[in-house]
């Protein structure tokens, strides 16, 4: 008996960590220089975006501070033509993410997507897509993985987007200690240098 609990235990374990594996995790500077055309806002925001393939997830998170007006929308965009440039459909529910604060200058906002639901998307994105929420699925973060899509925040002042910001991928934690090695061995070899 207990070697089939060990084994549920086990296999339930591995069920959760590929879960988890699957999730990629993916930030934007949000600001009126990026948008298209650029402005002069002065206001700043950050988000976050995580998609989990395997849970048909997507969450959401964002602040931001120093609009100009209040907040009339805000929503993905993608996919653009080319990376990180550009503008495109909205993808994700309109008029707004359910619950993103509305009228406000500053704030912030955090929610989880079942990317299963066809609420989740604008319709014509899913049909644009191929007329399935997992088409859909599969458009968006695609877009997102090719830094092809933006979080936007609409303003009454600016209705085109008074910030935004185009999504990257944060690096792995194995990835950031490389490249924290390679900066550390470019300090130790530039005092090298200095020294001679």
């Amino acid at each position: 008996m207990r070697s089939i609990l060990k084994v549920v235990t086990l296999s339930a374990l591995l069920a959760v960590v590929s879960t988890a594996c699957q999730a990629q995790v993916f930030v934007a500077v949000l600001d009126g220089l990026t948008e298209f055309p650029p402005n002069a806002s002065p206001a700043t925001g950050n988000a976050r975006v995580t998609i989990n393939k395997g849970a048909h997830t997507m969450r959401v998170e964002a602040i931001f501070s120093g609009l100009l007006a209040g907040i009339t929308a805000s929503h993905i965009h993608g996919p653009t033509a080319v990376a990180l440039t550009g503008v495109a459909s909205v993808a994700t529910a309109v008029p707004t993410f359910p619950g993103f604060p509305s009228g406000v200058t500053s704030g912030s906002y955090d929610a989880t997507f079942d990317m299963t639901l066809a609420s989740s998307y604008r319709a014509g994105f899913i049909t644009s897509s191929g007329g399935t929420t997992a088409l859909a699925e599969a458009v968006l973060f695609s877009a997102i993985e090719d830094g092809k899509a933006y979080l936007n925040i609409h303003t009454s002042l600016y209705p085109g987007g008074e910030i935004r910001g185009f999504l990257v991928p944060v690096p792995e934690p194995g990835t950031i200690a490389f490249l924290g090695g390679l900066g550390a061995f470019s300090a130790m070899a530039l005092l090298r240098r200095r020294r001679r």
